[in-house]
């Protein structure tokens, strides 16, 4: 049985009396290129999986590596004890679950994989990040337009806050595409796999808040945005910048200057 294999996997799901939760945001994913690329940029570490529903990856993941698996839907118990007998699988809400509890139970080195699901993408995304120390990658997929925007680099128009935080703590490498038609049901829009490597520094969470507040309104200047946020607007000229730039034109290293400019 490959779960990766549309045909197969439509069989198992009618097996199980299983159809996708809209209200879960359930795209199961049945792409064998996929499924490859992903379990090897996890590589020979041990798995904690956030969103297995009924195994396409576990399977896959678990033939070589331990595997720990958070599924919400109760659902997949049942699923899961026959595509990935060998994987422990605990049920619980990624977003309240202790990630850091865990990831303890795994041995090093680990790797986080999750298909993150459309609706939650940031706060999941950010939880997965808030336990980096845990784990050596995290091997995540996520809308195309979430994965440009982490991406983009500076001078882009589709740079914003997610970019700087998530650049300025990790290397991201793209793993690869996942088309539409690479998901039972076919969700609207097309996928990213990307790979995140801890760069071992954390963006203090005033840093943070001054990175949002430039990107309130991302057409404005950025003198304009901190302004209204409450930051003194001479920082701007005294960090070396023109009082013109919009934040989408800076450096983390001048964001980094900003930021030592209002403590």
């Amino acid at each position: 049985m490959n779960l990766a294999r549309p045909e197969e996997l439509r069989v198992f799901l009618d097996r199980h009396g299983l159809s996708p939760k809209k209200g879960l945001g359930q795209h199961f994913l049945c792409s064998e290129r996929v499924v490859r690329a992903i379990v090897s940029a996890a590589g020979d570490r041990s798995v904690l999986e956030i969103g297995p529903g009924p195994g396409i990856l576990t399977q896959a993941l678990a033939e070589n590596q331990t595997v720990l698996a958070l599924e919400l839907d109760e659902r997949m118990r049942v699923p899961l004890g026959e595509s990935a007998p060998t994987a422990e699988v605990v049920f619980g809400d990624a977003l309240t679950t202790d990630l850091r509890e865990l990831l303890v139970r795994l041995k090093k080195p680990r790797a986080v994989v999750s298909n993150l699901p459309y609706y939650i993408t940031g706060p999941l995304m950010e939880r997965i990040a808030e336990v980096s120390d845990m784990w050596e990658v995290a091997v995540l997929m996520m809308q195309r337009e979430v994965a440009k925007r982490i991406l983009a680099p500076v001078g882009d128009s589709e740079r914003g806050a997610v970019s700087v935080r998530m650049q300025a703590e990790f290397e991201i490498r793209r793993v690869c595409e996942a088309p539409a038609g690479a998901f039972l049901p076919p969700p609207k829009v097309d996928s990213i796999v990307l790979a995140f490597e801890p760069a071992g520094e954390r963006m203090p969470l005033e840093m943070v808040a001054l990175v949002r507040a430039g990107f309130t309104q991302p057409r404005k200047t950025l003198a304009n945005n901190i302004g209204a946020a409450g930051y003194p607007r001479e920082i701007i000229v005294e960090a070396g910048l023109e009082p013109s730039i919009r934040p989408h034109q800076l450096s983390l290293s001048a964001w980094r200057k900003l930021y030592e400019l209002c403590d």
